[in-house]
């Protein structure tokens, strides 16, 4: 019997009510649900490897999750496709790939379609926060606009963050979900009559008469005349070399989200997570949210370089973060069982004897992401008017795509001769400071004890963020009006104000950095201390007794939770308010969620013997083989896949280009020196009957 891991409650997300269909995965029924993609209802049924590569045998799941790469590839009524992106059907026949797929005989052709050619003013590859910004201020200018994005939903990246935004409050929905936003985009563009959405629709190239070849729902092919191009593609994950790393188990933070998030599926028992930034430390509170366990995080910096309240707010609910560290093996036979990290000296080596070993059923990478830049750099070669917006152009925050889709749509208005004002230099300096990095690390605010409500303001870094202060009705919260990146202060003594107890900054703060402290009617030695909690109310209730933590995820101790609020204006977070001591009622930051014993190593460290760090995984060929050969002087891109096929495969060097020219810097070979690899004229795969209008 396999088991259903599908999710069926959610603290934030709306479970759906979808029809149920059947396919069969090696013979075997199983069940799916309508309009979702073949991986999703493979991991529904708790399948997770979708193949054997027909190299070398080895197992074969997802990567991506986003049509970037291919090794998700099954073969579905007889022909290979991406999994992450084809749909389920009934009644579909799915097997795994274990050899170089034989095509089935194709029937005579007896009728080919005439190519669609449609012009329009501006064509907008990508339906994320950038494209759909562009298309807002395009469209109101009543300029004929056509979005295109490959999945079924418009939104990008926002469909799967169910966290709050940082950023400005009026300058990209800051304190509003992104999932919220993705429905607010998405609405405003579906009421302008002149911007036209096409989904499940995929651009493919760029060709040198200007025009753009797209597949429409995956069967007809058209050909795009605009006037100008946006690039709004956003960016694909890095990948990172390790043993291992190419195991069923092993995948994006990127991917894991679009399983959770956006197709409700628990697709994990454990996991542990590479990467500090951003990224990773908000996929492991989004595991937390879904019911999963996480091991822990390794980062190889000295510090994460994602925001300190997302690292907080992680560390707080129990999870360890292993700066300085380094992963070193995935460990497992067909999928992952454990992982192995050990810390790094000064020159990024691993210290021996420091090993240490975490069972994991999966293992999230998220070392970075690389721009989806490819048709912004064909349309500039070929003399298209060309714009590049979100993380296309510069790899940030969704709340930076927002803002610099807006003034691209600005832009390309002027460009296509629209009267439009000049674009207010504010708007630039607003971009700017929304893509900063995280700032320097000054104070928490805690008020004096003398009064009798205040808010605690657990945040203490500099980074673009100011949603607290727009819901304070005493004006008492406040940062410097010239930056929001600066550090917000609670300063009502000052301003002859009182707080009102309202809760609201407590309930709108991002990053959870918020806490109430009421001792108004408690005795001498107690406060009431009101915490955002952002899992289910059915997991905590009143008389509960919970561990209490600081900001850096110290236990302060046991305390009783004596209320719990949740309403339409508190958005989906719970207000647990709890009786604790007066001394540690001011450093109480939230509520541990995973017990320790989740997170402890094993008692011995597992090497992995075999050297498998794979640099492509479409060929299966090792970072061993690709040094081999830089070393024997070998500089050019192009004859290291001549030699080895690297860069060769379906994913059209996608995934392993960045990895090549580490190997060349790792050997001391300067960028410089290095002929990169010519890139296809096509960038996605498509099937030559639908470029050749066969009628099916």
């Amino acid at each position: 019997m396999i088991k259903n891991y599908r999710i069926d409650s959610h603290p934030i997300l709306p479970i759906p009510t979808r029809e149920t269909i059947e396919f069969t995965w090696k013979g075997q029924p199983l069940q799916a649900q309508a309009g979702e993609t073949i991986a999703t209802a493979l991991f529904a049924n708790g399948i997770r490897i979708f193949g054997y590569h027909p190299k070398d045998g080895s197992p074969q799941g997802i990567f991506c999750a986003n049509g970037q790469c291919a090794q998700c590839t099954v073969i579905a009524d007889g022909l290979p496709l991406k999994s992450c992106m084809a749909l389920v059907k009934a009644g579909m026949a799915v097997e795994p790939v274990t050899a170089l797929p034989k095509l089935p005989d194709a029937p005579p052709v007896k009728e080919f379609k005439a190519t669609e050619n449609l012009q329009v003013d501006c064509l907008i590859i990508g339906g994320g926060p950038a494209g759909l910004s562009a298309a807002i201020e395009l469209g109101q200018r009543g300029i004929q606009t056509l979005v295109l994005d490959d999945k079924q939903r418009l939104g990008g990246k926002l469909v799967l963050q169910t966290h709050r935004f940082f950023g400005s409050i009026n300058a990209c929905y800051a304190g509003t979900r992104g999932i919220d936003i993705a429905t607010k985009l998405a609405e405003d563009v579906a009421k302008i009559e002149v911007v036209t959405t096409w989904l499940n629709s995929t651009a493919i190239a760029v060709f040198s008469d200007k025009k753009v070849g797209v597949v429409r729902d995956g069967k007809d092919y058209v050909l795009i005349d605009p006037k100008t191009i946006l690039v709004a593609t956003g960016a694909r994950e890095k990948s990172l070399t390790f043993k291992g790393n190419t195991l069923p188990g092993v995948y994006g933070a990127g991917a894991f989200q679009t399983l959770v998030n956006r197709d409700l599926v628990r697709c994990s028992e454990r996991l542990f997570i590479i990467g500090g930034g951003n990224v990773g430390l908000i996929a492991g509170y989004h595991a937390l949210q879904a019911g999963i366990e996480v091991a822990g995080l390794v980062e190889a910096l000295p510090e994460c370089g994602g925001y300190k309240v997302h690292k907080d707010k992680l560390v707080r609910m129990g999870v360890p973060i292993y700066t300085s560290h380094t992963v070193l093996s995935a460990n497992g036979t067909d999928s992952v069982e454990s992982v192995t990290i050990a810390a790094i000296d000064k020159d990024w080596k691993p210290i021996p004897g420091s090993e240490q070993t975490f069972a994991c059923d999966t293992l999230l990478v998220a070392v970075g992401l690389d721009p989806v830049d490819e048709f912004y750099k064909k349309a500039q070669e070929f003399g298209l008017s060309a714009f590049a917006a979100g993380d296309a152009d510069e790899v940030a925050e969704a709340s930076a795509a927002m803002f610099s889709g807006k003034i691209r749509g600005l832009e390309i208005a002027r460009a296509l001769g629209c009267d439009v004002p000049e674009i207010p230099q504010d708007w630039f300096r607003t971009s700017e400071i929304l893509k900063s990095r995280p700032g320097e690390i000054t104070h928490e605010t805690i008020p004096d004890d003398d009064e009798a409500v205040y808010p605690v303001l657990h945040c203490s870094q500099e980074i673009p963020c100011n949603p607290c202060t727009s819901v304070c009705a005493q004006g008492a919260i406040v940062i410097d009006e010239t930056d929001i990146r600066k550090v917000p202060d609670y300063i009502a003594k000052q301003i002859g104000k009182e707080c009102i107890a309202c809760e609201k900054c407590v309930t709108i703060c991002p990053g959870l950095a918020i806490t109430l402290v009421d001792v108004r009617k408690e005795p001498s030695d107690t406060a009431l201390v009101t915490i955002p909690y952002e899992f289910e109310k059915g997991s905590i209730h009143v008389g509960d007794h919970v561990t209490v933590l600081n900001t850096v995820g110290v236990a302060l101790g046991s305390v009783e939770v004596v209320r719990t609020r949740i309403a339409k204006t508190t958005d989906r977070t719970v207000l647990v308010k709890v009786r604790a001591p007066r001394e540690i009622a001011n450093q109480i930051a939230g509520i541990e969620i995973q017990k320790k014993d989740v997170s402890a190593p094993l008692e011995q460290y597992v090497e992995r013997l075999t050297d498998d760090l794979i640099v492509c995984r479409c060929e299966r060929v090792s970072l061993a083989e690709i040094k081999a050969i830089i070393q024997t002087g070998v500089h050019d891109m192009n004859e290291i896949k001549a030699i080895t096929r690297a860069g060769m495969g379906a994913c059209g060097g996608k995934t392993c280009s960045s990895l090549i020219k580490r190997a060349f810097r790792e050997l001391g070979v300067p960028m410089t020196e290095i002929t990169e690899n010519v890139a296809r004229p096509m960038f996605v795969e498509v099937p030559f009957g639908i470029l050749a209008g066969v009628e099916k």
